[in-house]
């Protein structure tokens, strides 16, 4: 995991413009290799989210430089594969049809939809079996449980076969034990498919666990103040959680988060 995909330098954004501008990122540097798991921490309206969008290519940058394997990003990027807490299925549509709506959407895929819907659908099907959803591709969201939705959201997100996956606090409307099988769940796509993940929470111990790389921002304007790389051997279980130095680690990156820098 050498090569980097995505570079920002001195990259700093707002929202508005003149004098009712308000800076969301200010200044921020960082690097993300190819197949890397990064994620991003710190305090309610630091930035994280108006990171995701300026790398996806959703809003421009104020100044500073923002490439995507080497090209500047100047519009929303196909390559990208986005999914939220809110899992936002339409309920209409079964779970397999859900999850083929990218295709109809993103170029070269809408142009083929119809004559190669049904190699799409095996396709669809073999990812919703891959996240423990077999037997459920023609079932409706309102038949979903909530993790079984969010499992669903993420497979939506990857039918495109994108370069990045953005996952902007995807497991924080799920109770505990849900959310750390999604964990799993997510280690082992991330695993198999080799697909470059960042990750915004405000779960520490989310973060640790899934992740190569750990970003925590400060208070807006939203200022890198820490590179955490976590040495945590892989491929990580749950048991890994109860570990002392995870627990470390954790604190570490809570001691960051709402502290004067």
């Amino acid at each position: 995991m050498t090569e980097a995909l995505v570079e920002l330098e001195n990259i700093s954004m707002a929202y508005g413009k003149g004098s009712e501008a308000v800076k969301a990122i200010e200044d921020v540097t960082l690097s993300i290799r190819k197949g890397e798991f990064i994620a991003v921490v710190g305090p309610s309206g630091c930035g994280k989210s108006s990171l995701m969008k300026l790398i996806s290519g959703l809003h421009p940058p104020l100044t500073g430089k923002l490439t995507v394997e080497g090209k500047p990003v100047d519009g929303p990027l196909k390559s990208v594969g986005m999914a939220f807490q809110a899992s936002n299925l339409l309920p209409w549509r079964n779970c397999v049809d859900n999850i083929l709506l990218p295709l109809e959407i993103v170029r070269p895929y809408r142009n083929q939809i119809s004559s190669k819907r049904a190699e799409f659908k095996e396709k669809a099907v073999n990812l919703l079996n891959s996240v423990g959803l077999t037997g459920f591709t023609e079932k409706f969201p309102w038949e979903l449980s909530g993790g079984m939705q969010q499992r669903a959201s993420i497979c939506r997100a990857l039918i495109h076969e994108p370069d990045i996956l953005m996952l902007d606090e995807p497991f924080g409307a799920l109770d505990a034990f849900t959310r750390e099988e999604l964990w799993c769940a997510l280690r082992d796509i991330q695993q198999d498919r080799k697909v470059t993940v960042m990750l915004v929470t405000h779960d520490l111990r989310e973060a640790v666990f899934l992740a190569d790389t750990v970003y925590v921002m400060s208070n807006r304007p939203g200022k890198i103040v820490k590179k955490c790389e976590i040495a945590l051997p892989r491929p990580r279980d749950l048991e890994v959680t109860y570990t002392q130095e995870f627990q470390d680690i954790v604190h570490e990156l809570r001691s960051m988060i709402g502290g004067k820098h």
